[in-house]
């Protein structure tokens, strides 16, 4: 999800000001990228939780419920309020990473795939080290934070933009993909348990689904997939610089939203020969 107001309602102001540019970003260099806005709607017995999250954020609109049915035919007679995103979009992950591999193609620039390489072993006078968790020997600061999705395809329901239901307990994001095909998520445990899905997540995400929509529930299960995001102690990504390496790390749940603007921070650093002092150290335990 390109979802800058929305993350803005529950994480710091700079996930909004840096995931606002990527929407254009994205937008010109992955022409998969959809740009239907984001749409934010409670049951009626959470309508608190709904007046909390707008006034955290903005950049949205109020809808009634002839609004919500204008924008999702299959919702109408469902929710009596909820906000919508217009500016924000969405994208699947997994095509958006096969365009930008055969866009390094094109420019001569080869990826290598299952290569198991430290940082202090390669080659050349910079290395760029983006591993993720994996980096932790090199950022002893990083931590995982576990998250669960579910895919499931249901031709009986169509949606043209991410749904978010607002819920005490478990908020959650359906994501249309095309093909009858959504990916459910909400988890966000601090956990570093890698893993299948815990029946109590699956069962709470497709609970959730159901509750979004009963049709969900004659929906075919897909995939279930479970893994652990790197994050900073402030859950807010890092460009730093030990000798020639460069770590760009700590994405958190805004991978897809803050790479273009972590992936400048360290291109402008390479392309102004910027020196050590721009990049923090990495602190010592």
């Amino acid at each position: 999800m390109l979802a800058p107001w929305c993350e803005r309602a529950t994480t710091d102001a700079a996930v909004a000001v840096k995931g606002a540019l990527a929407l254009d970003w994205w937008a010109g260099h992955f022409p998969g990228t959809v740009r239907q806005g984001t749409l934010v709607v409670a049951q009626p017995r959470d309508a608190a939780d709904l007046t909390r999250f707008a006034g955290r954020t903005d950049h949205f609109d109020w809808a009634d419920a002839d609004r919500i049915a204008a924008l999702e035919p299959d919702l109408a007679g469902r929710f009596r309020r909820g906000l919508f995103f217009a500016g924000e979009g969405h994208l699947e992950p997994r095509r958006a990473l096969a365009a930008l591999v055969e866009r390094l193609a094109e420019h001569g620039v080869p990826v290598r795939f299952g290569v198991d390489l430290l940082p202090e072993a390669a080659p050349g006078d910079l290395v760029v080290d983006c591993r993720g968790l994996a980096a932790r020997d090199a950022l002893p600061d990083l931590r995982g934070v576990r998250g669960e999705m579910v895919v499931v395809r249901c031709r009986d329901v169509a949606l043209a933009r991410p749904v978010r239901m607002l819920h005490p307990r478990i908020p959650l994001y359906i994501v249309p993909r095309g093909d009858g095909l959504f990916m459910i998520g909400a988890t966000m445990i601090e956990s570093e348990q890698r893993g299948p899905v815990s029946v109590r997540s699956a069962v709470e995400l497709l609970n959730a689904a159901y509750a979004l929509h009963p049709a969900f529930g004659e929906a075919e299960i897909i995939e279930l997939g479970a893994d652990l995001r790197p994050a900073f102690p402030d859950n807010l990504p890092q460009v730093r610089r030990e000798g020639r390496v460069v770590h760009a790390n700590g994405l958190f749940r805004h991978g897809f939203l803050l790479a273009p603007d972590l992936a400048r921070q360290v291109a402008d650093a390479i392309s102004m020969e910027t020196n050590d002092a721009d990049f923090p150290e990495r602190r010592r335990a």
